[in-house]
């Protein structure tokens, strides 16, 4: 008898012992892409384990899943193969196709307070809603900034603290930074990446030079408005006629290098990299808003959270939480500041330890401030083919294969022939 109360009293002192903790926790899988520099793996895998800290219920396996099409192919194939992930950061400009997938749920249906939308920064919201539902959340989020070494301009004669403001300033700032050892030239006074995402570059001087390249629809793209091909003419134009910038592809995934090790003065590229060039740089550096042609500008980019249809209920409310969780102010802040990603939300900037950060490095809030002049990256049906005419079209144009007008003519009969199913 004694025994049999012993052992019924374990029992009991077991259960107590448990508490609130679950007896399973929803699992869980984010496909997450590693597309920039710096120890992302390392601070998204800390995230998560406070998370989890936070919240037993819910457990989350991070994969990684190399560069934003590596990821969104890696999403297909498992959704098609009946394993996919419960939840994943993709482009955000790939709504379009994951919605043509059937592959997304919208969260309008998952959450309860409607207000939470509002709380983001409008220009990270807008490629993410679409007919008047939201099917993603901003996390990963970035825009196009000019970097510039300041040592290289005061040694050139140049106001260290002054970056160009506009088409021309960058040509003639560019032409002073040029550095020669005879016949070789060992600084360049700019680059601009080519490969990778040549249509994002492509979108931001375009836009500088007052011209939309997509519809809000997602059905057109306006590769050959003359606006456009002027974009494409000064992007080749800076490496072939005035000499400022290599001639053929300039590598996104290597520029960053380049710039650090001086072989550029000036270099376009994601503010995704900032705190990389940061903690790298040997030398005093400055970030600016892109120049201006008729207007400054550039798209927005990077990677958003989505939740997948195929999660459980019990999943999708698990996978709201942990999204709330990482996009709370402090949490975006301190995404920001780890790797130079641009807060969400305005509420992060407003955090003391943000306060704190950007008045001792103001580079900081560049990319912040240049959201009153961005428009949403490049969305549309079919999205990752489009891309890929862009893309091969850039290439054409500034390997010197093709005029500017010729390779852009040609992506754009492509782009009408594969977006036409879509009107």
């Amino acid at each position: 008898m004694f025994a049999r109360r012993t052992m019924l009293m374990a029992a009991a002192l077991a259960v107590l012992s448990m508490g609130a903790r679950p007896a399973t926790a929803v699992d869980l899988t984010m496909y997450y892409p590693v597309a920039v520099g710096g120890p992302v793996t390392k601070i998204i895998d800390d995230m998560v384990s406070r998370f989890e800290k936070d919240n037993p219920d819910v457990k989350v396996t991070a994969v990684y899943a190399g560069n934003y099409t590596d990821t969104m192919t890696k999403a297909m194939t498992a959704m098609k193969g009946g394993q996919p992930p419960q939840l994943s950061v993709l482009l955000s400009t790939d709504v379009f196709t994951l919605m043509d997938e059937n592959a997304i749920v919208p969260f309008d249906d998952l959450v309860s307070d409607k207000a939470w939308f509002k709380e983001f920064y409008p220009a990270f919201m807008a490629n993410g809603q679409v007919d008047g539902k939201t099917w993603s959340i901003p996390f990963q989020r970035s825009t196009i900034v000019l970097y510039w070494n300041k040592d290289a301009f005061k040694e050139a004669g140049l106001d260290p603290e002054k970056a160009p403001a506009s088409w021309d300033e960058m040509v003639e700032t560019s032409k002073k930074l040029v550095k020669k050892d005879g016949a070789n030239t060992t600084r360049w006074g700019v680059e601009i990446p080519t490969t990778g995402y040549g249509y994002w570059m492509l979108q931001a001087l375009a836009i500088e030079n007052g011209q939309k390249i997509m519809n809000e629809a997602g059905t057109e793209v306006y590769l050959t408005a003359p606006k456009t091909v002027g974009a494409l003419d000064y992007w080749v134009d800076l490496s072939r006629k005035h000499n400022v910038m290599p001639t053929g592809s300039i590598d996104w995934a290597t520029l960053r290098t380049d710039f650090l090790e001086g072989k550029t003065a000036m270099m376009w590229h994601t503010t995704g990299n900032l705190t990389a060039v940061k903690d790298a740089a040997k030398f005093q550096f400055g970030v600016a808003m892109l120049p201006a042609k008729e207007r400054r500008g550039s798209p927005t980019g990077g990677g958003s959270f989505y939740i997948f249809k195929s999660a459980s209920p019990e999943q999708q409310k698990g996978a709201v939480k942990f999204i709330q969780w990482m996009t709370a102010p402090e949490r975006a802040a301190e995404w920001s500041m780890k790797t130079g990603y641009v807060a969400v939300s305005p509420a992060a900037y407003k955090t003391k330890a943000m306060e704190d950060y950007a008045k001792g490095f103001p580079q900081a809030t560049v990319a912040r401030d240049q959201l009153e002049h961005a428009v949403p990256e490049l969305s549309v049906h079919e999205n990752g083919r489009i891309y890929k005419f862009v893309n091969d079209a850039v290439q054409a144009a500034v390997t010197g294969s093709q005029k500017p007008q010729e390779a852009l003519a040609a992506a754009q009969a492509q782009s009408d022939r594969v977006l036409r199913a879509a009107k």
